[in-house]
């Protein structure tokens, strides 16, 4: 039986979640008669850090979610992290179970924007909550222990009403889904094994396929790619030698796709598709105009000449 996106991603989180219970719990229990010591805590953590698998790097907060030691990582003691707020992040939002361990949804990092969780383990003595370990870890270094999904062969439709899309893009303007998406998909595309993509602007969703199963594709939602779980779909594999594009080039088209979709009121990029082989971009504009270039051509004009209106990069919508 074929496994849905979700009931993989479950079977992803469920075992990370036991990987890494064990060694937390270990630590926390370490680390609570020397809590509120700094240096002895970071030196805890240092001896420490290895018994986490995948771990990118490891700190104390106290109760209020603020960084009480340095962030430890593999190279040792990662200054400029001491007494950082991290009470504003998303998995300090989220409830942290009874038995005292979190395994935070995924999320961009702030400094790097990459794909991100965090697992969470209260420290307390007694009735007392003293604050957290926390660790935080990279959805691309983690091990694929799920197979690759099949798209649901049941009905499904995400409906565009033209009458409103002057409304909807102007509420894609105002949201950073875009601005969240696209390094996600740039990932996929340079470290991930996915050849080929669709972007569906209007609806934030992508239509990849992947060198491990070509002849069937998925469809990457928003939610999926925004909180990066689609990281725990598809393994790591080295770029295609033999591919036309160049991997330092995914996130300039895909930025040249962003602009040509903000870039007028009128006409703007509705869908637009690219194959990593053939080094071809495809384009469909709001007037369903439709047409294909080469990706280095379409780099060096910012694919203006492929809409009739030649300011579309460079005029702002109004707002």
């Amino acid at each position: 039986m074929s496994l849905t996106w979700r009931d993989s991603i479950y079977k992803q989180r469920k075992s990370l979640a036991q990987i890494l219970r064990e060694p937390l719990e270990q630590i926390t229990n370490n680390c609570t008669p020397m809590w509120g010591h700094r240096e002895s805590i970071e030196n805890l953590f240092l001896v420490s850090f290895s018994r986490i698998p995948y771990c990118g790097s490891l700190y104390a907060l106290d109760k209020d979610g603020i960084q009480i030691s340095e962030s430890i990582g593999r190279n040792g003691i990662q200054p400029g992290y001491l007494g950082r707020d991290r009470s504003q992040d998303s998995f300090m939002k989220e409830v942290v179970p009874a038995w005292g361990y979190l395994l935070s949804d995924a999320y961009l990092s702030t400094n790097h924007q990459h794909p991100s969780f965090t697992a969470l383990q209260l420290v307390r003595t007694g009735d007392s909550v003293l604050g957290y370990i926390g660790a935080d870890f990279d959805l691309r270094d983690l091990p694929i222990t799920a197979g690759l999904y099949l798209e649901p062969g049941e009905w499904c439709q995400t409906t565009h009403d033209p009458l409103l899309s002057n409304l909807v893009f102007r509420q894609s303007l105002r949201n950073n889904t875009l601005e969240d998406i696209l390094p996600v998909l740039e990932a996929l595309l340079v470290e991930r094994g996915i050849y080929q993509c669709q972007i569906h602007f209007a609806s934030s969703q992508a239509t990849v396929w992947t060198l491990e199963d070509p002849y069937r594709y998925q469809v990457l939602d928003h939610v999926s790619m925004t909180e990066g779980d689609c990281f725990q779909e598809y393994p790591r594999v080295p770029y295609p030698y033999n591919a036309k594009i160049n991997r330092q080039n995914i996130a300039r088209i895909l930025d040249t796709m962003r602009q040509l979709h903000f870039c007028n009121q009128g006409v703007y990029l509705r869908l637009a598709s690219l194959n990593i082989f053939n080094g071809q971009i495809g384009l469909i504009s709001s007037r369903d105009d439709s047409q294909y270039v080469a990706y280095d051509e379409f780099l060096i004009n910012q694919g203006r000449p492929w809409f009739s209106i030649t300011d579309m990069i460079t005029r702002p919508l109004p707002i």
